[in-house]
């Protein structure tokens, strides 16, 4: 696993939307966007990641930042988390972690003694040009928005 660095260009990626909607990372050509990977909709982690989000969205708008979460999980499990979540953001469907791979975050995990390759729980600030602005990959789960936030507003 070889995560992209900070003043990499970031992959130009399409991927279906909780709605089964293509989405492709140039339809935010000139804007900030935070892409956020995480390994599965509707776990204990990935769900206090999302609401932490969620609950902040009003201040990444404020800051000009758009969220787009991405797991292997399929358009429809996503459109479920989004409904009993009421998360406010875009969630897109990597299901054959092809995007996951180039931003080089698909890899050998190991979890309760069991190794398998999944998603590591990395976000990318992607600047309006679409270089990659800063890696974020030391967070928990519930501190994961703060992380973010205070990087934009010292940024």
């Amino acid at each position: 696993m070889n995560p992209l660095k900070a003043g990499d260009p970031a992959p130009k990626f399409s991927l279906p939307d909780q709605d089964g909607e293509q989405v492709n990372l140039t339809d935010f050509q000139g804007q900030r966007v935070l892409v956020y990977f995480y390994p599965k909709a509707m776990t204990p982690g990935c769900t206090v990641q999302a609401c932490g989000l969620r609950d902040n969205m009003d201040e990444f708008k404020r800051a000009g930042v758009e969220v787009l979460g991405i797991s292997t999980d399929k358009p429809e499990k996503l459109s479920r988390f989004i409904e009993k979540e009421l998360l406010n953001f875009t969630l897109l469907s990597d299901e054959n972690h092809e995007v996951s791979e180039q931003f080089g975050v698909w890899g050998e995990k190991s979890f309760m003694g069991k190794t398998y390759d999944g998603i590591h729980r990395i976000s990318f600030l992607i600047d309006a040009k679409g270089k990659v602005e800063k890696v974020f990959d030391d967070f928990k789960t519930s501190n994961h928005y703060d992380i973010v936030m205070d990087y934009l507003k010292s940024a």
